[in-house]
């Protein structure tokens, strides 16, 4: 498990953009479990794509005239709890942090795993994002 003073900051970028930082199994499930509106999950993380692509990705995906209805993450090597749940609404991926998943109606529309954020620039994840937005939203 990462150390807090790592992941704070990182969890912060997140939060102050109006993301719900969900810590724990019930969070997930309280919120996943829901069976109308949209959702977008994103499984955070301390690696390199997380900082140069995802993070900045999902922020620029939110200029967007549709957006989910709620913005949520979990911290993959720090909320191993919640991550581990949510992980079991995005099956049948297989675990990948990053990543970003999208529901809508209490049911996984949109998946991007790890393999589609590394060495994709901030404005293509946006871009993937803003396309299931505008179809989804």
């Amino acid at each position: 498990m990462y150390p807090e003073q790592l992941v704070k900051p990182m969890k912060a970028e997140m939060t102050q953009v109006g993301f719900e930082d969900l810590t724990n199994a019930d969070a997930v499930e309280k919120t996943l479990n829901a069976t109308s509106g949209t959702v977008l999950v994103f499984v955070n993380s301390v690696c390199g794509c997380a900082a140069g692509a995802a993070r900045p990705g999902v922020k620029l995906s939110l200029e967007n005239a549709k957006k989910p209805e709620k913005l949520t993450t979990v911290f993959a090597g720090f909320d191993t709890e919640a991550v581990a749940s949510a992980r079991n609404f995005m099956l049948p991926y297989p675990p990948s942090s990053p990543s970003i998943a999208l529901f809508k109606d209490g049911k996984l529309v949109h998946f991007i795993e790890r393999h589609h954020i590394e060495g994709k620039s901030p404005q293509m994840i946006a871009d993937n994002l803003k396309m299931a937005f505008d179809h989804f939203c």
